[in-house]
């Protein structure tokens, strides 16, 4: 039973995370990023100025809310804890041994039009949300796939499907990407850094985790404006203080992404073709993972958010893309490359360093202990565990409103009960089907919604359009913040 299930899943994953897919993933954001005009270049000023600008010049950015909103920072924030993970450190390191340090420049080139991915399905996220019972904002592709693809002719019942089956997808996730398998990183890095047993970190991180989760969104979003910035900043200057030392390497580190990436034979040593092609598949597959561009997810987070404007939090998905992947993942690239366990010429990674076998797991690791000893081992330990607890809380939250699409409002705190206890058991489980079905299933969260963002494209430029006129042309035409008419009036008063 259980060989038939992997090979089932096996299947299946080759279909959801295989070229064609991947194909579409690419197509949809190089479509969004003509559609707008490049508006993650042309507007870069801008999209800076209202979102890492705003942290430090306007309090409604960062200012807690008296509702049931969050602040544009802390969605940002919660959004990045569910991001900032374990991929931008272990996928980064699969990525490099698997495809070569070419596979760095494909990385960035997803991201660079995932940019614009991400930014429409928060507009469209803001756009159709809609306020539940307990006055929460409710949002993501669910909504925009029944209310917005569900709307066009002959797509109601369409709409409607794609709607349920993203919701089930993503409930599903949540529990293996969004918790067991990050947990179960958590406790193995503990285990083998400071010795500390599975079964003791499964239990404060159920204790810790539960008083958290359970409390809700204002409070995971409380908490998670706090971990986020620190955890993120202690690595980047980590990293930064790794390429400061080989500063020397930078040009030939360039030189090896670009050479890789276009003609150099892969880090198994095959022929060219063949090296280019796994180049491509593992960046994009690795940069899709860490930023989640395209999966529909980050935007129930951001769809919470005090903003009025559709674009604003747009705008706040393109920089969520940037410092994920275009900073956090470069440096840890960088670090890995610039540190001799890549021979830069052939883009074969050694396959040990000091009698240690060298994998995916411990790449990163054994850079940061070669600059800073046994301290660097327990600093990344740290990182990953912050990086992996963060994504946890932020998945959370993915569930519930997955959860709350599916089954109502009420059901929600059963399921983060449950949530909380799954926690102990992704501390103690070992390697097995569960990691492939939590791959699986959050890929298939991105077909429906790349749907969603393909069909409702137009309207995300018209809406893209209308807030440049109001905004940076300073035309007087009724801005476009709402597909319900109540909402709309709502929203006109704060502005």
């Amino acid at each position: 039973m259980l060989e038939l299930i992997t090979n089932v899943n096996n299947a299946v994953n080759n279909v959801v995370w295989g070229w064609p897919a991947l194909i579409l993933l690419a197509f949809v954001g190089i479509l969004m990023t003509c559609l707008t005009r490049f508006f993650q270049v042309s507007h870069f000023a801008h999209w800076v100025k209202m979102t890492v600008g705003a942290i430090f010049k306007d309090k409604n950015v960062v200012g807690h809310t008296k509702d049931k909103s969050i602040s544009q920072f802390q969605s940002l924030c919660t959004a990045l804890a569910a991001t900032v993970g374990t991929g931008n450190i272990v996928g980064v390191a699969g990525a490099i041994i698997v495809g070569g340090p070419g596979a760095v420049f494909w990385m960035w080139l997803i991201a660079f039009f995932g940019m614009m991915t991400n930014y429409s399905e928060n507009v469209l996220g803001i756009y159709y949300r809609r306020k539940n019972k307990t006055g929460e904002w409710s949002g993501g592709a669910m909504y925009y796939l029944r209310d917005g693809l569900g709307s066009k002719k002959g797509c109601k019942y369409i709409g409607k499907i794609l709607a349920v089956l993203f919701a089930v997808f993503c409930f599903i996730a949540s529990f293996g990407i969004g918790n067991m398998t990050q947990v179960n990183s958590i406790s193995g890095n503990m285990a083998s850094v400071f010795g500390v047993p599975t079964w003791l970190t499964g239990i404060v991180i159920l204790i810790i985790g539960g008083l958290v989760i359970v409390g809700g969104l204002k409070r995971i979003a409380s908490v998670t404006e706090k971990i986020v910035p620190f955890m993120v900043v202690i690595y980047i200057v980590g990293s930064l203080i790794i390429l400061v030392a080989n500063i020397s390497q930078i040009g030939t580190v360039f030189a090896a992404i670009f050479r890789g990436a276009f003609a150099a034979k892969s880090a198994g040593g095959a022929v060219v073709g063949y090296g280019i092609k796994l180049a491509i598949e593992q960046g994009m597959k690795r940069g899709v993972f860490s930023n989640e561009a395209g999966l529909g997810s980050s935007v129930m987070v951001h769809s919470n958010s005090n903003v009025s404007e559709p674009v604003r939090q747009g705008m706040w998905g393109i920089f969520e893309v940037f410092a994920d992947t275009i900073i956090v993942c470069t440096l840890t690239a960088f670090s890995i490359l610039s540190s001799g366990l890549v021979d830069l010429e052939t883009g074969v990674t050694l396959t040990e360093y000091n009698g240690l076998a060298l994998t995916k797991s411990n790449l990163v690791s054994t850079v940061f202990s070669m600059h800073f000893g046994k301290i660097g081992a327990a600093f990344l330990a740290i990182a990953i565990m912050l990086f992996a607890f963060s994504t946890v809380l932020g998945w959370s939250h993915y569930g519930t409103k997955a959860c709350e699409f599916l089954f109502g409002e009420k059901l929600t705190i059963i399921y983060r009960v449950i949530f909380v206890i799954a926690i102990f058991g992704g501390a103690v489980m070992g390697d097995n089907l569960a990691w492939e079905l939590a791959d699986t299933f959050n890929g298939m969260m991105m077909l429906p919604n790349l749907i969603g963002v393909l069909v409702l494209s137009p309207l995300v430029c018209k809406i893209t359009k209308n807030y440049v006129d109001r905004v940076l042309r300073h035309k007087k035409v009724k801005p476009m913040l709402s597909a319900f008419e109540e909402i709309q009036k709502e929203q006109e008063q704060k502005l």
